[in-house]
């Protein structure tokens, strides 16, 4: 390792500061495009040391525990200059593959919106931390505050160290997915004290109780539900199983929402892929026949019941859902065929083969929303070789302080 005085070029795709040498790359987290700075290098990694001369767009980190904890990594950016930047990743990254389409302004998101979080957690000799790893470390940030939480998970921070602790271990590190529902936290621990017996089985019930959960789910095994935990998705109540996917802010699946539907007005039957609990098919059924196909069974179960239940009453068009492995098992073309409309809503690793299986298609109209640009802009491509325009790309910031990009990209076939 040496100590160097480097300039910075550009912030890269994982918001670390870029120097540019013959060496090739190196990269600097919390630097800025233009910065002088002092760092230790080692190999293309440098830890800064020191701004010697900063940029006009630096700003005051708004949470304390930025720089240790792993969890953002552009606090430091004046916003208007982020939200520019995350908009460049998604031009870079289609011009990647020559595409080009017209990408709009990028939708903003505002702090203490997030309503998901996975937190890390372990034992230590006094106390248990939990918070979030250093990057690149499995080292966790004991993390007292954190301003991209919606209010209520922000305040749970000490409560979940107290419940989870009698079911921790010092040898392991356990992880808590922790969803704000409208009926009362999501808690779901994984990773620590195996099969608890019936005692430690009563003390996490009871812990639970105290914190008035909604539900406790410790390696998949309900231990405690008070109440269902829900969400309202188009004015229809959800009770989600554990784990469920779901959009990280509100206010980004209202905007996602808003896009889809608008893109897919007057269209007849819809097809919803990946359809997850509902957020798309839910609220397209209040003015098309949709029909949804989700692969997870506990996620098909919980819509499913939902539409039984509150469809007739919210007037919904026919909705049916589907289970069905889309990555092994993709609707080919012929029964893909059958609908004027598809929204496809796929993990990060996106939807290669049943991207194959839409270019082959003759649907006039498809709505992707996707969380990696990358593999976005790797099916866009499979599509617009197989006949479609891309007409449109809004981007979105669902993921604040992080590299990360949320898209909505509307396809035509010509």
């Amino acid at each position: 390792m040496s100590e160097e005085t480097v300039l910075i070029d550009h912030v890269g795709a994982q918001g670390d500061g870029v120097v540019r040498r013959d060496a090739g790359p190196l990269f600097v987290p919390r630097t800025l495009p233009g910065e002088t700075v002092r760092a230790n290098v080692a190999d293309d990694r440098g830890e800064l040391l020191e701004v010697i001369s900063g940029s006009a767009d630096r700003v005051a980190p708004a949470c304390p525990h930025f720089g240790s904890c792993g969890g953002c990594a552009l606090q430091h950016q004046e916003k208007k200059a982020y939200l520019a930047w995350k908009r460049d990743q998604v031009v870079r990254v289609l011009q990647s593959k020559n595409i080009d389409a017209p990408v709009g302004e990028i939708i903003p998101c505002e702090p203490h919106s997030r309503r998901r979080a996975t937190f890390a957690a372990m034992r230590t000799r006094k106390t248990v931390r939990l918070g979030f790893f250093e990057r690149a470390t499995h080292t966790i940030v004991d993390v007292t505050t954190c301003p991209i939480l919606v209010p209520e998970l922000e305040a749970a921070l000490p409560m979940l160290r107290e419940l989870v602790a009698p079911g921790l271990t010092r040898k392991g590190k356990a992880s808590l997915n922790v969803t704000a529902t409208s009926s009362g936290l999501d808690v779901s621990v994984t990773g620590g004290k195996a099969e608890p017996d019936l005692a430690l089985r009563q003390i996490l019930a009871e812990g639970a109780a105290k914190a008035d959960l909604a539900r406790l789910t410790w390696d998949g095994d309900i231990l405690a539900e008070r109440r269902p935990p829900v969400l309202k998705l188009a004015g229809i109540d959800v009770a989600l199983p554990p784990g469920a996917f779901l959009q990280a802010t509100k206010a980004g699946e209202d905007m996602m929402v808003e896009r889809v539907t608008e893109a897919l007005k007057g269209a007849g039957a819809v097809l919803d892929l990946f359809a997850g609990c509902g957020t798309f098919s839910l609220a397209l059924a209040r003015t098309h026949k949709v029909h949804a196909v989700e692969g997870a069974k506990a996620q098909c179960a919980a819509f499913d019941q939902a539409i039984r239940r509150q469809g007739p009453a919210a007037g919904l068009k026919p909705l049916t859902v589907e289970r069905r492995d889309l990555a092994r098992r993709p609707l080919r073309a012929d029964e893909l065929n059958k609908f004027d409309a598809v929204v496809i809503d796929p993990p990060r690793a996106g939807a290669a083969v049943q991207s194959e299986g839409l270019a082959a298609s003759t649907i006039p109209l498809i709505a992707s929303v996707s969380c990696n640009p990358a593999t976005f802009a790797r099916d866009a491509r499979t599509l617009i070789d197989g006949g479609y325009r891309l007409e449109s790309v809004t981007p979105l910031d669902q993921f604040l302080w992080s590299p990360h990009i949320e898209l909505v990209g509307i396809f035509r076939r010509d």
